[in-house]
């Protein structure tokens, strides 16, 4: 398996740009050259001795000292050439063979298998390397393969957003179109019970349309409507409440708000994200008129927002279950929905990249909900 090389490695500095090979021919060299001083100086002392005619004890003394001081010079060179054999092929071959691995995998052949023998602790490295190697390498194919999956969900996703925005729109328009003509052409031969049924079906091809833009509105996030962009996120509630300019009026409810920052945001999601949030405390008010505040607070690179009313408000027990799709805590008759309102505004959050939270306060208090979105520009 061959993927993109990994970046090139951070030069050495210092003593460490000079390879570990050429500190060893160095060392050797001083120490050779040492040696063969110390042999040139050990003969020369020797030398003038003899010359200075001892006695003969003296003199056999000095053979002896000659012979002893030969013998250790060839442990000494001997040792110096075996150390020098085990250095090169236990060290030196071992860390080359290793780089040029290491050096094969870092350019891209993440299969290349990670092995020396010797010495030891090289063998044992490499061996965890190479263990390393194989799990990142699994985990790879795994995301791989989560990836390609994903991709080929997304395009059935895709396909249904097209079959459910044509092919099942038109049926349905047909279905609540044509029963609506039937009970007008043919309303004062039916009975009550009859109408009903024509009710039924008219309704519940509404709202069979109903839910399918919901659900395309829903997986649309992320995929359509541009990227982001520093936004002003005062501009997307005021078109939200525009959008919502009459059932504000209906409801007399009032809406109060701060002075919203530039966020790097989806213009459109917001307004929806504003809008959803704005509607639901509408929509689920109390005895009361309706009372809409909106504030938002920045904390380190992100806006705070929140949005509080003083509607029935939600039992903290359910603050996970409002967010799932298609989720009501409230019978359709009494507040009518699809339920996937919330849910919808979660994912465009989640999206910008923040988090959007219910608040843990008593159900006869209303409701807050908090979200964060990122700073735009200079401010994040």
């Amino acid at each position: 398996m061959s993927i993109h090389p990994l970046p090139p490695p951070k030069p050495p500095t210092g003593l460490g740009r000079l390879p570990v090979a050429r500190w060893f021919l160095a060392i050797g060299a001083v120490a050779g050259f040492a040696f063969a001083a110390g042999v040139v100086v050990t003969m020369t002392m020797i030398a003038h001795a003899r010359a200075l005619n001892p006695r003969p004890e003296v003199a056999a003394q000095l053979d002896r000292l000659n012979v002893a001081l030969i013998v250790m010079f060839a442990v000494l060179a001997a040792c110096g050439a075996g150390l020098a054999f085990v250095v090169r092929h236990a060290v030196l071959k071992p860390v080359a063979r290793l780089t040029e691995q290491v050096r094969t995998v870092a350019a891209g052949d993440f299969d290349h298998r990670l092995g020396v023998d010797r010495p030891a602790e090289l063998s044992e490295l490499s061996s965890h390397v190479d263990s390393m190697r194989r799990r990142i390498v699994s985990a790879w194919r795994e995301a791989a393969d989560q990836a390609d999956e994903l991709r080929r969900s997304n395009g059935d996703l895709e396909q249904f957003a097209y079959v459910a925005s044509h092919d099942l729109q038109e049926p349905l328009r047909k279905v609540a179109s044509f029963t609506q003509m039937l009970e007008q052409r043919y309303g004062p031969q039916l009975d009550d019970r009859a109408r009903q049924y024509i009710h039924y079906a008219v309704d519940g091809a509404k709202r069979m349309q109903l839910l399918i833009n919901d659900l395309l509105d829903f997986s649309r996030v992320g995929r359509v409507n541009g990227g982001r962009a520093p936004t002003d996120s005062g501009q997307a509630l005021g078109q939200a409440l525009e959008n919502l300019s009459a059932m504000i009026e209906d409801t007399g409810a009032t809406v109060v708000h701060d002075d919203l920052p530039m966020v790097e945001g989806n213009r459109p999601q917001l307004t929806q994200l504003f809008q959803n949030l704005v509607e639901n405390a509408v929509k689920f008010r109390s005895q009361e008129p309706p009372r809409v505040i909106l504030t938002a607070e920045r904390k380190g690179d992100m806006w705070e927002f929140s949005c509080s009313d003083n509607g029935i408000g939600v039992d903290p027990k359910y603050a996970d279950r409002i967010f799932l799709i298609f989720q009501r805590l409230h019978p359709r008759d009494v507040y009518p929905g699809t339920g996937i309102g919330l849910a919808l505004c979660r994912k465009i959050v989640e999206y910008h990249g923040g988090q959007l939270r219910l608040d843990d306060t008593p159900a006869d208090q209303g409701a807050t909900f908090r979200w964060t979105l990122p700073a735009a520009g200079d401010d994040a």
